[in-house]
């Protein structure tokens, strides 16, 4: 296992070609780690930013990449209590934030930045930054987790609770987007490329927010994706190439013209003054994305903000305690993460991401391993 172990690095950031697949060596195992076998991997968008030096969060080169990561138990230390040989299981993205919110330390356990990622044949985790794959799922699936979907859970039911008869904005056709449309629609009880991230945050959203019972209006850059997103459960689907000032049109979508109870803002300095335009007095804006950079001759005033008395929150992914509810949830309702229709294997890493890069995919980018 140790002798011959692969693992993709990122030795620069000039490009895709710094990626390289290199023969690792694995540390000893202590008494709170578990050492697992990677069936699957999944791509976010900062796997590409950190290969193009777009990525504003520190990272380390010469570390395997990606963050979320689908595998088997192969053995565990000897205090460790909640896994054993066999079990299969999924890495959260931050390790070391099992509940509440991360300090600026705990931020620094992020795979794939700081610590080890998952794009490897063997990785070892300690115990608290690993929880049980859903029953429901398969590794593919299971692998798209820990990111996209933690953070639309989290967006939906982090600061407040969505509710069947909430309103929700999402943008985008991508990961975190589709996941927060499927949870919205079953009750519950009691120039880097601007499209990028949205894809891959969207479809989380997407099925969350429709699976809870809310109704979702979604926005799309292209007419080839209405069906899809309506088949997902987005009651009305606006392209916001073709009306650039889409927010008004959206708010006329909500009862007496109110507003949206929460709006999934994957564009930032882009597509905050839009968000603004059809937020609800007192509702929420979900600042997850930054596809339009972080600066922008359109971004609202604070005055603005101020006067549609909306929360603000910027949202990077959570917490072990809420990945846990989810996958709760996801069993319970039967979800099923989209996935885009071609998976990559491990030997061709790069490929992937220049399939992400591309903007080819609907859905989340797996990566087969073992």
């Amino acid at each position: 296992m140790a002798a011959g172990m692969k693992a993709w690095v990122l030795t620069g950031t000039n490009g895709f070609d710094d990626l390289q697949l290199q023969e690792t060596k694995l540390r000893s195992l202590r008494d709170l780690d578990v050492l697992v076998k990677l069936k699957a991997g999944s791509l976010n968008y900062r796997d590409v930013a950190m290969a193009m030096n777009t990525y504003p969060v520190p990272y380390k080169l010469g570390i395997p990449v990606g963050s979320d990561g689908a595998g088997e138990v192969i053995a565990v230390g000897s205090h460790v209590s909640e896994f054993e040989k066999g079990d299969a299981v999924l890495t959260t993205f931050t390790q070391d934030q099992v509940s509440g919110h991360p300090t600026q330390k705990i931020m620094e356990s992020q795979l794939g930045a700081l610590r080890d990622g998952v794009f490897t044949q063997y990785g070892i985790f300690p115990q608290h930054g690993l929880v049980r794959m859903p029953k429901s799922v398969n590794w593919r699936e299971g692998s798209t987790l820990s990111c996209a979907a933690v953070t639309a859970w989290n967006a939906l039911f982090g600061e407040w609770t969505t509710k069947p008869e909430d309103y929700i904005l999402i943008q985008g056709t991508g990961g975190v987007s589709l996941f927060g449309l499927q949870v919205s629609r079953s009750p519950l009880r009691a120039d880097t490329s601007p499209p990028l991230r949205t894809m891959l945050i969207s479809s989380a959203a997407l099925q969350f927010a429709a699976a809870a019972g809310a109704t979702v209006i979604a926005t799309t850059s292209s007419d080839d994706k209405v069906q899809m997103l309506k088949d997902l459960g987005a009651k009305h689907v606006i392209n916001y190439k073709k009306d650039p000032t889409w927010g008004k049109a959206a708010k006329e979508l909500t009862p007496d013209n109110e507003g949206f109870d929460n709006i999934f803002d994957m564009g930032g300095a882009s597509t905050l003054r839009q968000s603004l335009e059809c937020v609800k007095l007192g509702g929420h804006i979900s600042l997850i994305g930054f596809l339009g950079g972080f600066e922008s001759k359109d971004v609202p005033s604070i005055q603005e903000i101020l006067l549609h008395q909306c929360i603000v929150r910027g949202i990077s992914v959570g917490s072990r305690e809420q990945f846990q509810a989810m996958n709760k949830f996801i069993d319970e309702k039967a979800i099923k993460p989209v996935l885009d229709s071609t998976v990559f294997d491990f030997e061709h890493l790069r490929d992937a991401y220049q399939h992400l890069w591309d903007q080819k995919h609907i859905g989340k980018i797996v990566v087969d391993i073992n």
